[in-house]
């Protein structure tokens, strides 16, 4: 089987929320925690994390910090791209706001890219959203497009000849937690 390695966008501090949300938690979890197990409990090896606004410490993942993750998403993913090992052929990029998200969905990516995708985008009721898994073939382009906070999204929009939609909302859910009523909502409290 091919290296699919996973990696975890966790660096921005939460403006919104009011806090780093990689350090907020969700039945006794932080978001960090839960989407580095998600990435795990799919199969991804190494998994990598960028931290930024505030420290993570994660066992067994390798945690790298964007000096500039100010500057929005785009510098996390360049930051992450770069740190992957050599002998990864493939990325699962996921974002830690993103609790919905399970082992099921990232194997979808895993499974499309297998099959033969280049750039599969997990999608919700045929709406592009998070995950996405990136061949190393496209990793520098990506890394070259991303600026500001759209991370791979110039990308995707610029070779959507290349993108695989993977259906996930039968498995997952792409709601984010970006304020306070996302949080209440999330948890029901």
């Amino acid at each position: 089987m091919t290296r699919v390695a996973g990696l975890l966008l966790a660096a921005g501090r939460g403006s919104r929320l009011g806090r780093p949300k990689a350090l907020v938690e969700v039945g006794g979890r932080r978001l960090a925690d839960r989407a580095v197990a998600t990435l795990r409990d799919a199969g991804l090896a190494p998994v990598v994390v960028v931290s930024g606004a505030a420290p993570i410490d994660l066992p067994g993942v390798l945690v790298v910090h964007n000096p500039d993750w100010v500057t929005g998403m785009g510098s996390s993913l360049r930051t992450g791209l770069a740190a992957l090992p050599g002998d990864a052929a493939a990325v699962v990029v996921s974002l830690v706001d993103q609790p919905g998200v399970g082992p099921e969905a990232v194997r979808r990516l895993v499974a499309a890219y297998e099959a033969g995708a280049e750039v599969a985008v997990a999608t919700y009721d045929g709406a592009p959203r998070n995950p996405v898994l990136l061949a190393r073939a496209h990793w520098p382009a990506v890394a070259e497009s991303a600026t500001g906070d759209r991370g791979a999204r110039a990308f995707l929009r610029g070779h959507p000849e290349l993108v695989t939609p993977v259906e996930c909302g039968d498995v997952a859910s792409a709601d984010d937690i970006d304020t306070p009523d996302d949080l209440e909502r999330y948890t029901g409290a």
